[in-house]
Parts: structure tokens; sequence; C-alpha cells
């Protein structure tokens, strides 16, 4: 039992309870309050860089890793995928071509089609398109039509006189890649009647038209005698360096 002389002194069970005096004492003269509470301490500071490098470090490793193939790709899952389901090609028929093309002309079209209803307004019923086509036409010479007795030469041997079937033109090649819808304009009824029942030949009939037109030109353009020319010159060059002093060609009548 304690005596009265020792109730207020502290024991090892019941230590001296901090006071206010106690207390601000220490917060003004204690040095570690001061390192770890003091702006600008380099603990915090120490800390985050210590992150940062353990994040690059291990940013750093996973490209690493990843490039030497140990880990898989991680892609898009919603990356566009485009899937092939076309057939093989078939081979329909093959045939020998024993034609000499003799020139060739490129042509471009601009096909304007417009086909609507009278007393109908634009707007519910019209269809209008512009189309640009490109395409080409060869002029060559059928050598597979040459007739019997065609090449004559001359006892001396020194002439030579060759009998052509006319040049004929090609059939007109669209390049699909150069043409193109520059306008197209449908009625409110069209693009309705598409979505129900859409005609997936439609721009056929534009194709058909810009090759019948391109076709004419070709025929009002002088290409079948620029390949009569052409022709004509392959020939006698040829002729000439066998040692044919004279060279004629002519052309039968289409």
């Amino acid at each position: 039992m304690a005596r009265d002389g020792d109730i207020n002194e502290p024991t090892r069970e019941f230590p001296d309870y901090p006071t206010s005096e106690s207390l601000r004492d220490r917060a003004e003269g204690s040095p570690g309050h001061d390192r770890e509470y003091a702006p600008g301490a380099p603990g915090p500071a120490r800390g985050l860089l210590w992150v940062l490098g353990a994040a690059a470090l291990a940013v750093v490793v996973l490209l690493g890793v990843q490039a030497t193939g140990l880990l898989p790709d991680f892609r898009n899952p919603f990356a566009k995928e485009q899937t092939d389901r076309s057939q093989p090609p078939l081979l329909k028929s093959i045939r020998d071509l024993s034609r000499y093309v003799a020139a060739e002309g490129n042509f471009q079209v601009v096909v304007d089609v417009q086909n609507d209803r009278r007393n109908v307004p634009d707007f519910l019923l019209n269809e209008r398109t512009l189309f640009v086509g490109a395409g080409r036409v060869e002029a060559y010479v059928d050598f597979t039509k040459i007739a019997d007795g065609a090449v004559v030469v001359s006892e001396d041997g020194k002439s030579a006189e060759i009998k052509l079937p006319a040049p004929q033109l090609g059939e007109t090649d669209l390049d699909m890649d150069k043409s193109y819808v520059f306008a197209e304009q449908r009625g409110l009824i069209n693009r309705l009647n598409d979505l129900v029942a859409g005609d997936p030949n439609r721009q056929q009939q534009i194709y058909k038209l810009a090759e019948d037109r391109i076709t004419t030109a070709a025929r009002d353009s002088g290409l079948t005698a620029r390949a009569e020319e052409n022709t004509r010159k392959m020939l006698e060059g040829l002729l000439r360096s066998l040692g044919y002093e004279k060279v004629t060609v002519t052309y039968t009548a289409p």
C-alpha cells in the first residue's frame, strides 16, 4: 500500500503524465519532430522517385519480354475484321491468239442518265446518275485470217507483196479503277425500294452505256487507220531486214 507522501510520485507502473508545458517544450525542441514534419524534407520526394523508377523499370521489362515473343500480342477486341468467302476461280476456256495489236486508244466518257415519271415530283420518284467511265480499245490485225497466197515474192527475191485482213477493233475494256460515280440522285420512293428489294445489277446498265459510248468514239477516232499504218511499218522493217528491197502491204475490205 502506497504511502501518502508517495501518491504524486511517478512509478514504473504509472509513469509521469505529460502536462501542457512538457508538450510545448517537446514540440519546440524535439529534433526528431523537425526531421519528420519539416517542409521540403527528402522523405516523401525520395519515396515518389522510387515509385516512378519502379514503374519505368516495369515498363521496360514488359516491352523487352514482349519483343522477345514470350508474351502473346494484345489486340483490340473490337478491331475490324474482313472475311473472304469468295469461291476459287473457274477456268472456262482457253484460246490461242494470233493477233498483232497495232494501236490502242484510251477514252473517257461522262454518262448522265435520268429516269423519272411525268407529273411526279423528283424528290419522290427520280433516278439520276452521273458516271465517269474510263476505258481502252485495241485495234489489231488477225493473222489467222491471212488467206493462202497472201504473200507473193518476186522471182529475183528482191520484192514482196503481202495482203492482210483489215484491222478491227477489240472489245471495250472498262477500267473500273479509273471509273467512278460522280453524283447520284434518288427519290424517296426509290430509296425505299432499295431497302425492300434492291437491284444489285442497277449499275450494270450504266456500265454498258459507257462501254457503248467508248466503242462509238473509238470507231470515229481513226484508230483502225493508225493500226494499218503501224502494221505496215512493222512488216516493212521486218522484211527489209531479211533482204527484201521493196515491200508492199495491202489490206482487204473488212
